[in-house]
C-alpha cells in the first residue's frame, strides 16, 4: 500500500476516534438530561446528529491528510496541525461540557472559541491546500449552527 493511503486512514481514523470519544459523554445524556431541556423550533431531530458528525469527521480527516501530504517539516504545516489539534480538542471538550457536565452556558463560551479555532484552521489549511480549506467549511457551518442552537438552549432554559 502507498504511504499516502496510510496517512489518509490515520487522518480519518483519528478524527472519527475524537468523535467517538465525544459521543461517550453525549449519548448517555440524550434520552435523559437533554430530553428535559426546552429547545428551539429549529432543533434538528436527534437521529440527524450521528450521520452529520460522521460525515464532518471524515471531511476533516481528508482535509488533514491533504495538509499532511505536504510534509511535516514545513513551518506552516506545523502551525496548521497545531490549530487542527486545538480545534479537535475544543470539539471534544464541548461535548464534555454540554452533555457530560450539563453546563450549556459554559459550553456556549467554549463553542465560540471552537468557531474561532475552526476559522483559523481553515485559513491556514487554505494556504497549504485550497481543497483542505474547502473541506473544513461544512464543519464551520455546522458548528456555527450548533452555536446558535446552544445559545437558544441557554436562553430557553
Amino acid at each position: 500500500m502507498p504511504k499516502d493511503f496510510y496517512k489518509l486512514v490515520i487522518s480519518i481514523g483519528f478524527c472519527l476516534f475524537v468523535g467517538f470519544a465525544g459521543s461517550l459523554t453525549t449519548t448517555p445524556s440524550i434520552e435523559t438530561w437533554y430530553a428535559t431541556l426546552q429547545k428551539p423550533f429549529f432543533n434538528p431531530p436527534n437521529w440527524i446528529f450521528g450521520p452529520v458528525w460522521t460525515l464532518l469527521y471524515i471531511l476533516m480527516g481528508i482535509a488533514a491528510f491533504l495538509v499532511w501530504r505536504k510534509g511535516t517539516k514545513n513551518k506552516i504545516v506545523k502551525l496548521a496541525f497545531k490549530l487542527f489539534l486545538l480545534q479537535l480538542t475544543l470539539n471534544f471538550l464541548w461535548s464534555l461540557i454540554f452533555f457530560g457536565f450539563h453546563l450549556p452556558r459554559a459550553a456556549f463560551g467554549e463553542i465560540m472559541l471552537l468557531c474561532i479555532a475552526i476559522f483559523l484552521t481553515i485559513k491556514v489549511f487554505s494556504r497549504i491546500s485550497k481543497y483542505s480549506g474547502w473541506l473544513m467549511i461544512p464543519y464551520l457551518l455546522w458548528v456555527s449552527f450548533a452555536t446558535i442552537l446552544n445559545l437558544a438552549i441557554v436562553i430557553l432554559n
